[in-house]
């Protein structure tokens, strides 16, 4: 499972990437915690994070099924290109909300892709 290690290995870094920017755009801006608005520059690099998170849930167990039961290097792969649509969309939103749909659409499909190509395998595998 050493791609599946490495793709969740990659997706999490760049979470805590997300996460630091966060911190800095709360100095940066002056948005004390627990506040989340008030300076838009500050709550685009907020989503960013909070959707991540959101995305995470469907990603890393379908991810993990994937990997297990249908292939470790195609999860790998699949979960190398859901981090890089996750830079996408962080850029696509970091200039201009309105224009982070590729991202968002990317990120999406491959979660969907694994999580049906790792539900089919496993069912595959148990019958």
């Amino acid at each position: 499972m050493r791609f599946t290690i490495i793709a969740t290995f990659a997706a999490l870094t760049t979470y805590c990437w997300f996460l630091l920017k966060v911190g800095q755009a709360r100095r940066t801006f002056g948005v004390e915690a627990p506040k989340t608005t008030g300076n838009a520059d500050f709550e685009r690099i907020f989503r960013v994070q909070q959707n991540t998170v959101e995305q995470l849930v469907l990603f890393l167990p379908s991810l993990w099924i994937f990997g297990f039961y249908v292939s470790d290097v195609l999860a790998g792969l699949l979960g190398l290109g859901w981090t890089a649509a996750r830079a996408l969309y962080a850029a696509e939103y970091y200039a201009d909300a309105k224009k982070r749909g590729p991202g968002a659409a990317l990120t999406f499909v491959i979660g969907i892709v694994l999580l049906i190509g790792g539900t089919v395998g496993a069912l595959m595998k148990g019958a």
